[in-house]
C-alpha cells in the first residue's frame, strides 16, 4: 500500500495554511491551553461558529489557571450558545486537574487521563502542542483517509479501519520531524480541498496518490449508513416579566441533558404533544399566560418543540421564586442560558415588546 508524500502535503500547508485565532505562525511551542481549548470547542462545532466564542473565552479566561479558579457558573455562561454543555463542565474540571498537576501532561496517555479528553483530543494536543508524532483522527482526517485508500465500507462500521490507516499517514521522516504542522495540515486539507462535497482534487497535493480520485469515486467517500429517523419531543417554557423588568429563571439539575445550565421554567419534554390546558396546569404560577409562539431546536438524538408562553405581572411572589431566581432582562444574556432557552427567551421577549407597543 503506497502512502502519500508528507513533503507534498507540508509544502502545500506552508503556503495555504488557514489563519485561525488559536494558531500562532512561527511559534515553536504552541500554548497547550489554547490548543486544548480550541479542540474542545471544535468538537461537533464549525470553525466559523467557534472563532468568536474562542476570542471572548480567552479574553475572559486567558490562562488555564484563570479558568481553573473561575466560578463554574461563569464558565457555563461564557460557553452558552456553543452547545454540548457537558464539554463546558468537563473543561472546568480538566483545567482544575491540570493546575493540580502543575501543567498539561505532554504525552497521549497522560492527556487521556484528564476529564473530558478522549483519544482524538489527546492525540491533537500531544501532536500540536508537544510535537508528539501521532495522527489525530477527526472527521476531516477520516474523509481524507477514505478517499486516499478508496475505502468503500460505510461509516460508522468503517471507522476502526479508517483510524488504523490514518495513523500510518505520518510514516515519512518529514512528518515525524514536523508532527504539529503535519496534524494541522491534515485538518486543513480535509476542511478545504478534500471537503465533504465537490472536493477540489485538481489542487490537492495528494491527487496523484489518491486511489479514490483514480477510481473516480472520491466525492462519494466516505459512504455512510442511512441515519435513523430522529424522534420528536414536546414541551413548553414560561417567560414572565415583572414591572421592574425582571425575568424568572431557574437552574437545571446537576445531571442529564443541559445539566446545571440556566432555563426558563417549563414542562417536562415528552413524546406526546401538550394541549394548552395541560400546559397551563403546570405553569409556575397563576397569571394571564399567552402563547407567544413555538420554538424548534435540534439536539443530537431528538428534535424538540417548545411552546413559549408569556405573562406581564406587577411583581413576583416569594412562592413564585422559591424554585428559581430573578434576573434583570438586560442581564439574561450573561447567564448560562443554552441555545434552546435563548430561542425561547427571544421569542417571548419579542412578544412582550409587541404587546407594549
Amino acid at each position: 500500500m503506497t502512502h502519500p508524500s508528507a513533503h507534498a502535503l507540508l509544502h502545500w500547508y506552508d503556503r495555504h495554511r488557514r489563519t485561525l485565532p488559536w494558531r500562532v505562525v512561527g511559534q515553536s511551542h504552541p500554548d497547550p491551553y489554547r490548543v486544548w481549548l480550541s479542540e474542545i470547542m471544535l468538537q461537533q462545532t464549525t470553525v466559523k461558529a467557534v472563532a468568536p466564542y474562542y476570542l471572548r473565552f480567552t479574553e475572559k479566561f486567558p490562562t488555564v489557571q484563570a479558568l481553573a479558579s473561575a466560578d463554574r457558573e461563569d464558565v457555563l455562561a461564557a460557553w452558552a450558545g456553543l452547545g454540548y454543555y457537558s464539554r463546558a463542565r468537563n473543561l472546568h474540571a480538566c483545567a482544575q486537574a491540570v493546575v493540580a498537576l502543575g501543567g498539561f501532561p505532554q504525552d497521549v496517555q497522560g492527556l487521556r487521563a484528564l476529564p473530558g479528553i478522549g483519544p482524538y483530543t489527546a492525540a491533537a494536543v500531544a501532536a500540536i502542542a508537544f510535537g508528539v508524532p501521532v495522527v489525530p483522527v477527526d472527521g476531516n482526517v477520516e474523509r481524507v483517509t477514505a478517499r486516499l485508500f478508496a475505502i468503500t465500507e460505510a461509516l460508522p462500521p468503517a471507522r476502526k479501519k479508517l483510524a488504523q490507516l490514518a495513523i500510518t499517514l505520518n510514516a515519512d521522516r518529514e512528518a515525524q520531524e514536523r508532527p504539529s504542522d503535519f496534524a494541522q495540515a491534515l485538518f486543513d486539507l480535509g476542511s478545504s480541498l478534500c471537503s465533504p462535497r465537490a472536493p477540489a482534487c485538481g489542487l490537492c497535493p495528494w491527487q496523484g496518490e489518491c486511489a479514490g480520485h483514480k477510481q473516480g469515486i472520491a466525492a462519494e467517500l466516505p459512504r455512510k449508513l442511512p441515519k435513523a429517523e430522529r424522534p420528536v419531543r414536546y414541551g413548553a417554557a414560561f417567560l414572565a416579566q415583572d414591572a421592574a423588568g425582571q425575568i424568572l429563571l431557574r437552574k437545571r439539575a446537576e445531571k442529564g441533558l443541559l445539566a446545571a445550565m440556566t432555563e426558563l421554567p417549563g414542562t417536562e419534554w415528552r413524546l406526546e404533544n401538550w394541549s394548552e390546558a395541560e400546559i397551563l396546569q403546570v405553569a409556575p404560577f397563576a397569571a394571564g399566560w399567552k402563547l407567544a409562539g413555538r420554538v424548534k431546536h435540534v439536539f443530537t438524538h431528538f428534535t424538540l418543540y417548545l411552546d413559549v408562553y408569556v405573562a406581564q405581572i406587577k411583581h413576583f411572589s416569594n412562592q413564585a421564586v422559591s424554585d428559581g431566581f430573578l434576573v434583570p432582562v438586560e442581564c439574561v444574556k450573561d447567564t448560562a442560558l443554552p441555545s434552546v432557552m435563548q430561542k425561547c427567551f427571544e421569542k417571548g421577549l419579542s412578544c412582550l415588546k409587541e404587546k407594549k407597543s
